[in-house]
């Protein structure tokens, strides 16, 4: 895990504690996991690390409304396992909108079984035709009494089929557009909710699509109130982008860290490689790129956890910077390994397969530049 002081003006002294020992905690436990072989694998294994974060109380920092541990747990997770980022990732998307929006009672049923890793949240939001474009979701869901009925697909859910709540933004009235979509806390177990089969990615992740068919939940179930689901899914994205930059930054630390190593050991005509000018200059771009991100990604969350409203400028900035940064730095540590780092299983490898994702989920790199100019041109 980098280094703590080039950050330290953002943190405080319980956070440099925190990242001491989930440093450890990731050497520890989590580094020397083997990946898994097959998407059956990933599901197991994502149900495995849930319930050792909650063993070790690793989900606190979610609960706390601790942008800065959140940031700092993924960091230290991306850099040992994309998967493990993952899980910890998909936790605090499911739980941050009950956080903001829920109500004492569905607090009290939801909060502590989530922080102890015995249920697993997933974020329902993606349909086919609804990605950047969050107003044009189609799932419905209509007041029939004392309930509400839920018809649609949602797809390119992570967690999907292994998730015990799924966190369901649906439209309670198609007229108003965006003012119309509402939030449902939806058990697994619910009838009409159907695992709808599993989208396989290069890395190891478990996705899928679910199916809502005459799906039938409790008044309830409404998370907040009709029409304020859309802000409260926004709400959670804009809070937690800077956490995927920090995903990002760790990412690209690893892959400094494997080409460090190998430039150094590895000779080629006689010299080892890390003597030759054009190896030092990706060595020093990555360096420099991973420091202007770490600052970007650990203002944003700075402002947020000293109680800015809105930091959707930073957090743009963050999650847009640090991403493509990742996909550089993972690159070039491809590059320099050479033919060892397509393998499989090696490490670069696996944070090529992983890394790409991180561009596109909560909100794509060209969303996040739309963001930033529209912010500027207010």
């Amino acid at each position: 895990m980098a280094d703590t002081r080039l950050i330290r003006t953002f943190l405080e002294a319980h956070h440099t504690t925190l990242a001491e020992r989930a440093r450890a905690f990731c050497v520890d436990k989590i580094a020397g996991r083997t990946e898994p072989a097959d998407d059956a694998a990933a599901r197991s294994e994502a149900r495995a690390l849930l319930a050792l974060f909650g063993e070790g109380s690793w989900l606190q920092p979610i609960f706390e409304l601790d942008l800065r541990g959140c940031c700092l747990m993924r960091e230290a997770l991306g850099e040992a396992s994309p998967l493990a980022d993952a899980v910890f990732a998909l936790q605090g998307l499911g739980t941050t909108p009950i956080l903001l929006g829920g109500s004492p009672a569905q607090k009290e049923r939801w909060l502590g079984p989530i922080a102890r890793g015995k249920v697993m949240t997933a974020f329902a939001m993606t349909e086919p035709e609804a990605g950047s474009d969050v107003a044009a979701i189609a799932t419905i869901a209509r007041r029939e009494g004392s309930e509400y009925v839920l018809d649609g697909t949602k797809t390119l859910i992570s967690n999907a089929g292994i998730a015990d709540l799924y966190i369901v933004f649906a439209s309670t009235d198609r007229a108003k557009g965006a003012k119309g979509i509402s939030c449902f806390l939806v058990p697994a177990d619910t009838p009409g909710l159907r695992f709808a089969g599993a989208q396989v990615m290069s890395a190891p992740h478990p996705l899928g699509r679910i199916a809502f068919e005459d799906c039938r939940v409790p008044a309830d179930a409404l998370l907040g109130s009709e029409g304020r689901g859309y802000g409260i899914g926004l709400a959670a994205l804009d809070r937690l982008r800077p956490t995927v930059a920090a995903a990002a930054c760790g990412m690209a630390a690893r892959a400094l860290a494997e080409s460090l190593a190998h430039v150094k050991r590895r000779q080629q005509f006689g010299t080892p490689l890390a003597q030759f000018q054009l190896v030092q200059q990706k060595l020093a771009r990555m360096a420099t790129d991973l420091t202007a991100a770490r600052l970007l990604t650990y203002r944003a969350a700075y402002e947020k956890d000293q109680g800015q409203e809105r930091i959707t400028s930073e957090a743009a900035m963050a999650k847009s910077f640090a991403t493509e940064m990742a996909q550089r730095a993972v690159d070039d540590a491809v590059q320099l390994i050479g033919g060892r780092g397509v393998l499989a299983d090696h490490p670069v490898d696996r944070l090529y397969r992983a890394v790409r994702a991180l561009r596109i989920y909560e909100g794509t790199t060209e969303i996040q530049q739309l963001i930033i100019a529209g912010e500027l041109l207010k």
